[in-house]
């Protein structure tokens, strides 16, 4: 069995947000349930906070499908009937931004100390990545020894996993610019906080007095960013107040 995960990126029509989540707790996690090696899905909601501002950010909401396969090119399409029944019913913005992406996964969680197993996340963050040509290899020991250790202990941050896009993708397919997949999940209620810190341990001028090593010459420049906030499941964190639901229905919470 290999784990793998999909990425939904997407808009849902001004309106129809609660409709949106009413259908994916409803009938699409009834739907999902009945997949073959299905594990687990989520909803996610952009962030104003973002740790590289200049980066844009198309996308207001992020749904993550975990799967674990073993005929990957049966099973990996599966998925796009079920995604499809919101489009038919226009409940994703018809704006051209839509994406589905689908990663073949490295390993699970890599958690550090931060992670307080009994409580929920409250977001993560997702790095559409590439390497420099011919360091596939001088990437992937950066990333795993040295760089993922580093971010996942910036407080906030409580665990990564990696993946690589994999060979069978969900209709309708579209250009992906990044062949790496870092997927890096937070339990905060201080968002800016962590990625203030993070960017001041990455510049060596942290009030922690943790510096991160230099960025590996085999990491591609060529990368997106993007952090989202936990809108779905049984309880999420924001201000130090936990939520049941969707984010998106409490007035003045969104």
């Amino acid at each position: 069995m290999a784990l793998y995960t999909t990425l939904h990126l997407h808009n849902v029509p001004a309106g129809r947000e609660a409709d949106y989540g009413s259908w994916f707790d409803g009938p699409h996690r009834d739907a999902l349930s009945r997949l073959r090696g299905f594990a687990s899905a989520d909803r996610y909601e952009v962030t104003p906070q973002q740790i590289m501002p200049d980066i844009p950010q198309p996308w207001r909401y992020l749904s993550v499908y975990d799967f674990s396969f073993e005929t990957p090119a049966i099973d990996i399409p599966a998925l796009g009937p079920l995604v499809a029944d919101a489009r038919d019913a226009g409940l994703i913005a018809n704006d051209t931004t839509e994406r589905l992406y689908t990663y073949r996964i490295f390993s699970d969680w890599k958690p550090s100390p931060n992670w307080r197993r009994n409580e929920p996340l409250s977001g993560v963050s997702i790095i559409l990545a590439n390497y420099v040509p011919g360091r596939f290899d001088e990437y992937q020991h950066w990333y795993e020894e040295v760089h993922s250790v580093e971010v996942i202990n910036v407080p906030g941050h409580v665990a990564m996993k990696r993946g690589e896009l994999a060979p069978v993708q969900i209709e309708p397919r579209h250009y992906c610019p990044g062949d790496q997949l870092v997927l890096c999940a937070q339990q905060t209620d201080d968002l800016l906080f962590t990625l203030k810190d993070f960017s001041a341990r990455a510049r060596g001028v942290s009030p922690s007095g943790i510096a991160m090593q230099p960025r590996s010459a085999a990491a591609s420049v060529a990368r997106t960013v993007h952090y989202f906030r936990k809108i779905s499941g049984t309880k999420f964190w924001q201000n130090g107040i936990a939520y049941a639901g969707d984010l998106s229905v409490y007035p003045g919470k969104a």
